[in-house]
């Protein structure tokens, strides 16, 4: 889905004379409806707002554990386009081992807020505001919190894990190594050169969301995680070939951060492979959440709690 939503800005960038307000309506994507809930699949949840940048607000689905004792806590960002009932697959095995859900979506997807535009640091900003909510739950161990993103949702985590000391992990499911990469290949494929016409484009994307790409790109995020990374991946993902993830490890490794790939038979939407594979990511954040860590600063005010919200 990304894929398309750049195709929609090189078109933009070419056909009109706005070109930033033709880039900016690139962006947007069409919101896909939540087709499930977490109650038809038999799993309690409660419906939540919770307020992000721009005075937005995003919806949520805040899933208890079974035990009903404070727990360890996954939050859980979906991808491009998507949104937070296509991520549902990934939550029966984390709320079968006692660990509380919190799934959102993000602004200009799902039922959350609309704003001017989406982006992948826009995705991340609203993971940080959702996390500082989160550790507020009662039903959160807020010293034992991790995170798990597909695809944008992926690199979103990555850069919020760059920034931040309370987390314990990330799972990153299908991310790519690099935003100027993702243009180069869709440009490959639509036979159209970097010369003009991506080099304009890239130019204008990145001064409308305000970074620069070498700045948010997950293999440069991935050398400053101050937390375990577990990389899945399909091995037959067409939209990220698996090579990015081979990228993101080798820069992990490179800057001696603890990185593994988890190579999985399936294609870019990889959730029943990735359940395929749930017992190695369970064995992951249990021994997240169970080893000691070093007292650190949370990124939470102290006092700023507010147990009505």
């Amino acid at each position: 889905m990304i894929l398309e939503a750049i195709g929609l800005l090189t078109f933009g960038g070419l056909c009109h004379v706005g070109a930033r307000a033709a880039i900016t309506r690139g962006f947007r994507v069409p919101r896909l409806q939540h087709r499930t809930t977490p109650d038809k699949l038999g799993l309690p949840a409660r419906e939540v707002a919770i307020a992000t940048a721009n005075d937005k607000q995003l919806f949520a689905w805040l899933i208890a554990p079974p035990s009903g004792q404070p727990a360890p806590a996954v939050l859980v960002m979906h991808g491009w386009g998507a949104n937070a009932a296509l991520m549902l697959p990934a939550v029966r095995p984390l709320h079968d081992a006692d660990y509380v859900v919190l799934l959102i979506d993000a602004r200009c997807h799902g039922r959350s807020d609309e704003d001017s535009f989406s982006s992948m640091p826009r995705f991340a900003e609203d993971v940080e505001h959702a996390l500082d909510w989160l550790a507020c739950q009662p039903e959160v161990d807020p010293d034992r919190i991790a995170l798990l993103g597909h695809s944008v949702g992926a690199g979103a985590v990555l850069l919020v894990a760059s920034r931040r000391h309370d987390l314990r992990a990330v799972v990153s499911v299908s991310a790519f190594a690099h935003p100027r990469e993702i243009m180069r290949r869709l440009l490959a494929r639509q036979h159209l050169p970097f010369m003009p016409i991506g080099w304009y484009v890239l130019r204008q994307v990145q001064q409308i969301i305000g970074y620069r790409f070498d700045d948010i790109a997950p293999e440069h995020s991935i050398t400053r995680v101050h937390c375990p990374v577990l990389l899945a991946h399909g091995r037959s993902d067409e939209t990220v070939p698996f090579s990015d993830a081979e990228r993101l490890l080798a820069a992990g490794r490179k800057a001696n951060q603890p990185v593994r790939l988890l190579a999985l038979e399936g294609n870019h939407e990889v959730g029943d492979a990735l359940l395929q594979h749930e017992g190695a990511m369970l064995e992951f954040l249990t021994r997240a959440f169970c080893v000691e860590r070093p007292a650190q600063p949370h990124s939470v005010k102290s006092g700023m709690c507010d147990p009505d919200h």
